[in-house]
């Protein structure tokens, strides 16, 4: 699970159960969902006890177990801008990063690969106002375009449904 992934995955940490104590209390999770969209929400014990929230998608390969791609928006920190952390399978061409693109018609946001670890690799971006109205605006028909590791371009789907009301409960977070 990509929770909290904006934080870890940007600052470079390891997982968030490996940053923590040998025995912390459990943290408090809640999920919910806006058609395509979920917002969920794990709260840590601190001091500082800190909440962190992002809305997530993930793509799944039909009749097949496990989570082909996600992408996640969130701010890994208060105060500062949002992001989009994108993971998806190993095996795909680094350098040219990969493309959120809302429907037809949109430039889409390019995020930059960070890193991979031995599942997957994680891409990262920072996230305008004008993207957010365009992500808003998206259809069903939006997409991931990005390369796999012989070039060859691949498309994911990435629907927008809900997208709106999930934004709406994450900036309520």
């Amino acid at each position: 699970m990509l929770v909290l992934c904006l934080g870890t995955a940007l600052a470079g940490q390891a997982s968030p159960a490996a940053a923590q104590p040998a025995s912390p209390p459990s943290p408090q999770q809640t999920t919910a969902s806006f058609d395509d969209w979920i917002v969920r929400c794990e709260t840590r014990a601190g001091p500082p006890q800190r909440k962190i929230c992002e809305m997530v998608q993930f793509t799944q390969t039909k009749g097949q177990q496990g989570v082909l791609s996600e992408v996640a928006i969130g701010w890994p920190v208060k105060n500062q801008p949002i992001k989009m952390v994108i993971q998806v399978p190993i095996g795909i061409w680094l350098p040219t990063g990969i493309k959120l693109v809302a429907g037809a018609g949109d430039p889409g946001v390019v995020a930059t690969f960070k890193r991979c670890i031995p599942q997957s690799c994680l891409a990262d971006a920072e996230i305008k106002d004008d993207t957010i109205r365009r992500l808003r605006a998206g259809s069903t028909g939006g997409k991931l375009e990005f390369k796999d590791g012989n070039q060859k371009d691949v498309s994911l789907p990435v629907s927008f449904k809900g997208f709106g009301a999930a934004y709406d409960a994450l900036l309520k977070e």
